[in-house]
């Protein structure tokens, strides 16, 4: 008998139980909390066009299965969305590993075949190890970054500005709201009119323009009056960022978050949602070929801009490296920086990243609580002291959860006190902890988080890999190891810790939330960041915490006798 297919979930709220302790329940509610976000949950689906929380149907439910019956000594084991086993292990180790969309010599058309013989699943980042938390686990990132051109550009403030940008799926709803909270408006192109109007009724946008023209006569006014506003308009993006510059048009702030990191998800020009959908059926590879050559129109546009003087960048999405497998010469394909090498890589040195906490109880006022203990742990926080009294406003999707970018030294503080609280009995519940894919020390793409490294290690994925073992090491609850957001280019790491109020929870919290972000203040002062290597040595900003190094890499190095 088939399953049932659910067109909704919501994660259990509470103080009931269902599995066997606080860990595996806490777990499975993380689940239904990416499916209770998703974009598409009777298809699994829950961002990024086809990233999927689990493989099928059969997977999710023995998923959930499994997890109520797991003990506390045992470890499930999932390989690409599916359980394939059960091992007794030991009462430290994680209760869920998993592996995602990890394939050999990675290509599109390799990948989409073994899909379809349902060998492997599409992870992406965040929704493949159920720690997706809907739009506000990528808006922070969206409003430092913008913080961080607002700094190199325009004196600290963006007020007045203008971000034209394109996309609205789950990662893209953040930045008309990002751009508002800086007092700044966004002109967003979106190809599809559901989304567009949900994303109005939810309050992430203010209004749909009529045409290309009326957004621009809008963003304008606004930018004239110094007025926030989050226009929308429907539109495919490369023909509309190559009108936008025909037409002469000069925004101050330029991205997208498109899903081009999967082409198939992309809308080429001249499709609109439901030809596209028949035509990815009908001939993927033909889609495919012209999704990238709209890529490519879409990101002449965006460097036409650069060489006006307009701010442009790459927000992750991978146009550049598609462009590049499309044909485009790597010097014209990267004429855009990437956010991370334009941007915002000094706050990865300090092990800062996009960390964050899921409230289990499903409590508002644990979520309060939590704000209020990060506003009393770190008074001398700039960023911590400006992100949480806007994050208060956001709305809550799902369990209650904040993404904060704690860096090395504070998360361990953080993650102790919390567990304290819940012991004690000032929260109802426990708490998760996780981050996305892109933190500090767990991702590595020469395209986008590893671009430009000052050492030249752009390319080496080992220290992914080192972070998920050293979290395995740190007894983390939930461990994963993933590749391919980015098809063929990325290898990348997630976790989640859970905070039970036991002391088990103490011993955990105190080694993990010290290993998973440590390794990245590690990486970065190997390849010769100076930030980094203050904070290794004790004098960061954040901790006088130290990290133990037995040997700085030097590009000098003997190999053996000289010949």
């Amino acid at each position: 008998m088939k399953p049932e297919i659910l067109y909704s979930v919501a994660a259990q709220r509470g103080s009931a139980l269902r599995c066997k302790g606080w860990k595996q329940e806490s777990i499975l509610r993380m689940m239904e909390n990416n499916m209770e976000n998703g974009e598409r949950p009777e298809e699994l689906i829950i961002y990024g066009g086809r990233a999927k929380c689990a493989r099928n149907w059969e997977s999710y439910y023995a998923i959930r299965s499994a997890l109520k019956e797991l003990e506390n000594d045992e470890t499930l084991v999932v390989q690409s969305g599916m359980p394939v086993a059960v091992f007794k292990t030991h009462r430290l180790a994680p209760g869920v590993i998993m592996a995602n969309t990890n394939m050999i010599q990675a290509n599109w058309p390799e990948f989409n075949a073994l899909l379809a013989k349902n060998l492997i699943s599409f992870a992406s980042y965040t929704a493949g190890p159920w720690q997706y938390i809907g739009s506000q686990g990528v808006i922070q990132g969206t409003f430092e970054t913008l913080g961080c051109v607002a700094d190199r550009h325009y004196n600290g403030s963006l007020t007045g500005k203008v971000l034209l940008t394109a996309g609205l799926g789950g990662m893209g709803q953040s930045q008309p709201n990002a751009m508002i909270m800086h007092g700044g408006a966004s002109l967003t192109i979106e190809i599809d009119d559901a989304k567009i109007q949900t994303r109005i009724n939810n309050g992430k946008a203010d209004i749909m323009a009529a045409s290309l023209v009326e957004a621009v006569e809008l963003v304008e006014k606004a930018r004239e009056k110094g007025r926030p506003l989050g226009v929308v308009v429907h539109g495919n993006a490369a023909e509309d960022f190559q009108a936008l510059l025909e037409m002469g048009w000069q925004p101050d702030v330029i991205t997208e978050m498109c899903p081009c990191h999967d082409p198939l998800s992309y809308i080429p020009v001249g499709l609109d949602c439901v030809t596209a959908e028949a035509l990815r059926h009908e001939a993927p590879e033909k889609y495919m070929q012209l999704a990238r050559e709209s890529m490519m129109l879409q990101l002449r546009a965006m460097n036409g801009f650069k060489k006006r003087g307009v701010p442009v960048f790459e927000y992750g999405t991978f146009i550049r490296s598609e462009c590049i497998q499309a044909g485009m010469d790597q010097t014209e394909a990267t004429i855009v920086p990437g956010y991370m090498d334009g941007y915002v890589r000094d706050m990865y040195c300090e092990g800062r990243g996009p960390f964050r906490w899921t409230c289990i109880s499903g409590d508002i006022e644990d979520q309060k609580r939590l704000d209020d203990l990060a506003l009393e742990l770190f008074p001398d926080d700039r960023m911590v002291q400006r992100w949480i009294p806007i994050a208060r406003d956001l709305p809550v999707e799902g369990l209650p959860a904040r993404i904060c970018f704690l860096g090395f030294g504070q998360r361990k503080v953080f993650g102790l006190k919390v567990n304290e609280l819940v012991r004690n009995g000032n929260l109802k519940g426990p708490v998760a902890f996780s981050r996305d894919n892109l933190d500090s020390g767990s991702i590595a793409n020469p395209l986008s988080e590893t671009e430009n490294m000052k050492d030249g290690s752009d390319k080496v994925a080992d220290w992914p890999y080192l972070n998920a073992m050293l979290n395995v090491a740190g007894m983390a609850d939930l461990v994963t190891i993933q590749s391919n957001g980015a098809m063929g280019i990325s290898v990348h790491t997630g976790v989640t810790m859970i905070a039970d109020g036991t002391e088990e929870a103490d011993l955990r919290l105190e080694a993990c939330l010290t290993t998973d972000t440590g390794i990245g203040v590690v990486r970065h002062a190997q390849a010769g960041y100076g930030i980094a290597r203050k904070v290794a040595d004790g004098k960061g900003r954040l901790t006088g915490e130290k990290i133990n190094v037995p040997l700085w890499w030097n590009p000098k190095a003997t190999f053996g006798p000289e010949p």
